[in-house]
């Protein structure tokens, strides 16, 4: 099956698809960006990705070049070329192409683009054993709630984790536990679910809200708060959530064992009505 690319309205094979080097996005990382999974070949939350597009190109002053429901279109058309059985699809705006400058440029249109590619889920053996994560000081900037294509202490952080021996790295600041480098950071202490609140120290995660409305749907006490390090290391269980990592368990953390060690009964359940979600 071909990887698509696509740049300013046309499609092409993703090899092709190329924007000038004055591109701000290159230049500045002035832009935003969505990533989008299928399930059974359709799109998920695509309304809620879409809208968080829109907010997060609002926030940096930057006018997205096509209605949301062209983009829309345009995310199907992507999945209907590619063929795959499940598709995970980048969407990136940036301000355009100019002459290097800080300032933003007079007259610049937006470049749009957008690429389509196999979705690789995680292993069924990995959601059954869980995963180990590390912490570490969160030295992003102020707006995490923008989700800007300026990713390099994501990158970093990923990079530590790796040499690590974990698969995801929590950020940590002013002693505040306040979300991952590709995912929310939840936590399950005497029975409530636990999860830093919206607001600019973190990403409002689509999947985050879906499992937290599963949350409450189950009776479970759910708590939008920021953890303290000492909370989640003594946390009953951690579990991730993502659009690349649906619901996953965190059982090691520095080194050290969530709980028994093993993913736990609430994270298992939310893992289930999640799934049953889907359907």
């Amino acid at each position: 099956m071909p990887d698509i690319g696509f740049v300013n309205g046309q499609f092409m094979p993703l090899e092709q698809a190329a924007v000038p080097v004055e591109d701000r996005g290159y230049q500045f990382g002035d832009g935003v960006y969505e990533v989008v999974r299928t399930y059974g070949g359709a799109p998920y939350q695509l309304e809620a990705h879409l809208a968080r597009l829109e907010r997060s190109a609002q926030a940096i002053g930057l006018p997205l070049p096509h209605p949301l429901r062209q983009w829309a279109a345009w995310i199907t058309e992507g999945i209907r070329r590619g063929g795959y059985a499940d598709s995970k699809v980048y969407i990136q705006v940036t301000r355009g192409t100019a002459p290097r400058d800080h300032p933003f440029p007079a007259g610049s249109a937006p470049t749009a683009v957008m690429t389509v590619r196999e979705m690789r889920p995680l292993s069924a053996a990995l959601r059954e054993t869980g995963v180990a994560a590390v912490t570490m000081e969160d030295v992003r900037w102020g707006r995490c709630d923008i989700k800007s294509i300026n990713l390099l202490p994501n990158v970093l952080a990923r990079q530590r984790a790796k040499e690590a021996g974990a698969f995801e790295a929590i950020f940590v600041r002013d002693g505040l536990v306040t979300e991952a480098a590709v995912s929310n950071v939840l936590a399950v202490r005497a029975g409530v679910l636990i999860t830093a609140p919206e607001g600019g120290r973190i990403l409002a995660g689509v999947t985050r809200a879906v499992v937290l409305a599963l949350a409450r749907k189950e009776g479970l006490p759910v708590e939008e708060r920021f953890l303290t390090l000492q909370e989640l290391r003594g946390a009953d269980e951690v579990l991730l959530t993502g659009t690349t990592v649906d619901v996953l368990p965190v059982v090691r953390l520095d080194g050290n064992p969530v709980g028994t060690g093993k993913p736990g009964e609430l994270t298992s359940l939310l893992f289930a009505r999640f799934q049953r979600s889907l359907a």
